[in-house]
């Protein structure tokens, strides 16, 4: 097999973040992925795009959607797609010729998947943001941190937890949707949504009264057993020991002899105890400590620099990783039992399939030469 969305074609506006990741793992899936690509050098961006992962797994058509004749191609390869992606600021694609009603009008059973930070409406739809702007509104960066200053995760929790998954989601509901009824529709994936729906358990928490001040609470910080300890050779390590019986193995495998000096959900005792693991767990390597725990119901894990990850003998046994001209990936996710995926093409250039492209669309030579011509693509 070809993967679950084998025969699944989806249409790819190149983008910065989420979208590009959405549609990879789209492809990863077994779906078949033309991005749309700008003419013309790669505009500044973090990595050459032969070494950008989140381009894997697709064909490049070149084209400027300014132009009519461009459009016009664009229009062509929505006819026979079951999902658009595109990752604009509300209105681009409207005044573009290509917003939904335009792209639904050419095929009625497109999945339109738009991903924005703030949502196709509303005060701030058409401001610009970024992660760290989403999740502050969502309320999660408040609750990120120490008692002095939130912390910022990376650009995880806005751009691929409530913005990536939440479109791939959109596009998968939508989709199954699709094939009883007929119809496509917009698919609104907001990055300040995914947010908001990833602090459900906080909303719940909330609601019950159990809040902590930033810093202070069980899962950020303030308690002893569940946080990072520096070892004696700088490395550091991850404890994760919230059920009481985990807790106990974890002073066990210490070797404390007064559990009753231990209490685990005194919270005026954290800060000591942190002091005291903090000292203990300075006295080994991390290598130590991880003979000592790891694979132990303590719920431990040694805290890995990326160039370690692929190499960890759990990584390595689950496959969880592979490398492809040079470039080390994860591999596609989730596993299928009978429909696996096959490994996704190499990132490649834009335009590198233009021709090829516009050929499979009718166009022939001279057409191809007029639109090159015209700078189109």
């Amino acid at each position: 097999m070809a993967g679950p969305l084998h025969g699944v074609r989806v249409i790819e506006i190149a983008s910065i973040g989420p979208g590009p990741l959405a549609a990879m793992l789209l492809a990863d899936m077994g779906a078949e992925v033309i991005r749309v690509d700008r003419p013309g050098p790669a505009a500044g961006g973090m990595v050459p795009p032969h070494q950008d992962i989140s381009r894997r797994g697709r064909r490049s058509i070149a084209l400027d959607v300014k132009q009519d004749a461009a459009r016009e191609v664009l229009l062509r390869l929505i006819e026979g797609a079951d999902v658009l992606v595109e990752g604009f600021r509300p209105g681009v694609m409207e005044r573009l010729g290509l917003g939904p009603d335009a792209c639904l009008a050419r095929n009625p059973r497109l999945v339109y998947g738009r991903m924005t930070g703030w949502g196709q409406e509303g005060p701030l739809a058409t401001a610009a943001g970024h992660d760290i702007n989403y999740i502050a509104l969502a309320g999660a960066l408040g609750m990120i941190g120490t008692p002095e200053a939130p912390v910022t995760p990376l650009n995880l929790v806005g751009d691929y937890g409530g913005g990536t998954m939440l479109l791939a989601f959109g596009i998968a509901c939508a989709l199954f949707e699709a094939r009883g009824s007929g119809k496509g529709q917009v698919v609104d994936a907001a990055m300040v949504d995914g947010v908001s729906l990833l602090m459900t358990l906080f909303h719940s928490v909330q609601a019950a009264g159990r809040t902590r001040p930033r810093g202070t609470g069980v899962l950020d910080g303030g308690s002893h057993y569940y946080g990072s300890y520096r070892c004696a050779d700088g490395g550091w390590i991850s404890l994760g020991s919230i059920e009481p019986q985990f807790y106990a193995l974890l002073l066990d495998k210490l070797g404390i002899e007064d559990p009753a000096a231990w209490p685990q959900h005194d919270a005026s005792r954290w800060p000591a105890l942190k002091a005291e693991l903090a000292h203990r767990f300075a006295q080994k390597t991390r290598d130590e400590w991880c003979a000592l725990l790891e694979g132990t119901d303590v719920c431990f894990a040694p805290v890995l620099a990326l160039d370690e990850v692929p190499g960890h003998p759990h990584q390595k046994a689950r496959d969880a990783f592979y490398t492809q001209d040079g470039l080390t990936q994860p591999a596609p996710a989730p596993r299928f039992s009978r429909s696996a995926p096959e490994r996704p093409r190499a990132p490649v250039a834009a335009g590198t399939d233009t021709e090829a492209i516009l050929r499979e669309l009718g166009y022939g030579d001279a057409d191809i030469a007029a639109l090159r011509g015209a700078g189109v693509g």
